[in-house]
């Protein structure tokens, strides 16, 4: 039997790459091929350390918890069309200078357009710091 250890990796990939549609715990310990004992242990281990989130649902009749990842990888088409990679001022663009990021108009319209694409991908909160100046 494999450790608890490389359980809880093989655990944690699988939950990532379903990505934002999670999984369900039962799934995922059948993937692991472990018990549902220790399926469920895996799990509420990952969320205690902050890798993944469970949701309470109900299928089939029966309550159950999804699975879901706390990050995702980075890709690279989340920045593809970026205003700042063919940018004119990018060599002299800098937070301490006249020409930055914090004035700039077109980061700020491609931020703004991102964020209505996906709502998910800055929370309100998150895009009103990121706004914010001080």
């Amino acid at each position: 039997m494999p450790k608890r250890n490389d359980l809880e990796q093989k655990a944690l990939q699988f939950v990532i790459a379903k990505g934002r549609e999670g999984v369900l715990q039962s799934e995922l310990w059948r993937k692991l091929d472990a018990s549902s004992r220790e399926g469920s242990r895996i799990a509420i281990k990952l969320e205690e350390k902050g890798l993944v989130h469970r949701t309470k649902e109900l299928r089939d009749g029966r309550w159950t918890y999804r699975l879901f990842p706390n990050r995702l990888p980075a890709s690279i088409e989340s920045i593809a069309d970026c205003p700042c990679l063919m940018c004119p001022d990018n060599q002299r663009c800098d937070p301490t200078t006249p020409i930055s990021p914090k004035t700039c108009g077109r980061l700020t319209a491609w931020l703004l357009s991102s964020k209505l694409d996906d709502p998910d991908a800055i929370g309100e909160d998150n895009l009103a710091q990121s706004m914010d100046p001080r």
